[in-house]
């Protein structure tokens, strides 16, 4: 596998994250329309994933967005901080009060239990990061100057607007000529694609952005609407996972994007929403390699449980060049992320590598 990171002496970031930072609200064991307290937290799909290498995993990490400057906004930066991931590259944008120039974005969600989903309710128009444009961020003071190892973004951003499908493609590119690596998550939801022209626009700009892409990641629903992949014979309800399906899926992404050099997807089967199957494969130099089967995994709060996986496998693929380690702690990442609240990890490194190693759940005193 030939994925030449730039010299660490070289950067002063291992990886930085473009993309929203959401306030979440969450009502615990409760439901959104019933709640009469909410905890807050923070996410954002792009962020979860600079979070998870910053706070489990160790790597020096910044994340690109911006936020309203306001109260709200600070209590957002106060949460990246307590993550330990860097704030120097936000932009902070002057809004009139009210939200109407910009505003920060809020995301209310409830975690689902046994037969009743997880579910969210997003609050993010007209939010500071959607109305960025590449001017608003110097990519080549962050990638030339200052030196990055690694991007991540992804689908979720790209969808939020115009501006920001340009300022994706903007920041990869610059990005790619430095050297540093990037990694895409494609993320698809529909309801975000919808306002800026559906399907055909996320196609589009997907099919643009994956030219530039080391590290593709995504499920099955990603591939075929994003990139118009499809798994033959693959059951619609996911109670059986298809894998010669998609492995032969990750194999055409991978035959027309030369440039993939890492394709990743986890695999899901949904028992309940506190119950799933859980693992994931990922294709390198003409391989495929599949992590270890968490079946029947207990699920607290499933939101971030791809992020993490993401997480995993780009430390893995930083931290020792072996795509199997990587989807492994890829998938063990994810699976523990799912065990505790809020879209963030709460894991730490020993733990991965604990399940990785066949860690048992006994007590540990």
């Amino acid at each position: 596998m030939e994925l030449k990171l730039r010299d660490k002496k070289e950067c002063t970031f291992d990886a930085v994250s473009l993309g929203e930072v959401m306030l979440r609200l969450d009502p615990g064991e409760g439901r959104i329309k019933t709640a009469r307290s909410f905890k807050a937290w923070e996410g954002g799909g792009e962020y979860n994933v600079i979070r998870g290498l910053r706070r489990c995993f160790g790597l020096k990490t910044a994340v690109i967005t911006a936020f309203a400057d306001n109260e709200v906004g600070k209590l957002m930066e106060d949460f990246i901080l307590q993550g330990g991931v860097d704030t120097s590259l936000i932009n902070w944008m002057k809004t009139d009060g009210i939200g109407r120039t910009c505003r920060n974005g809020i995301n209310f969600t409830e975690r689902g239990y046994g037969i009743r989903g997880a579910l969210g309710c997003s609050d993010r128009a007209n939010t500071a990061i959607s109305k960025a444009t590449p001017a608003d961020f110097d990519f080549e003071y962050i990638f030339g100057t200052l030196g990055v190892r690694w991007l991540h973004t992804g689908g979720i951003y790209a969808a939020l607007s115009e501006q920001s499908c340009e300022t994706v493609i903007a920041a990869i590119k610059t990005a790619k000529k430095y050297g540093t690596i990037v990694s895409y998550d494609l993320n698809y939801r529909p309801s975000m694609w919808s306002a800026i022209g559906g399907l055909e626009k996320a196609q589009e700009v997907n099919k643009e952005i994956a030219k530039y892409v080391d590290v593709m990641i995504g499920n099955e629903e990603d591939f075929t609407a994003c990139l118009g992949f499809e798994i033959e014979g693959n059951d619609e309800n996911l109670k059986e996972l298809n894998l010669d399906g998609y492995k032969k899926m990750i194999n055409e992404a991978a035959k027309t994007y030369p440039n993939f050099k890492v394709v990743a997807t986890t695999l899901r089967t949904v028992k309940t929403a506190t119950v799933n199957d859980w693992s994931a494969i990922c294709w390198a130099d003409g391989n495929i390699y599949k992590a270890a089967q968490y079946d029947g995994l207990e699920i607290m709060d499933r939101v971030g449980g791809g992020d993490s996986f993401a997480s995993g496998l780009i430390y893995g693929l930083i931290e020792t060049a072996d795509p199997e380690k990587a989807v492994n702690y890829g998938a063990a990442h994810g699976a523990l992320a799912m065990t505790t609240p809020g879209d963030t990890t709460m894991a730490s490194k020993s733990e991965v590598e604990g399940i990785m190693s066949g860690a048992g759940a006994r007590v540990k005193r």
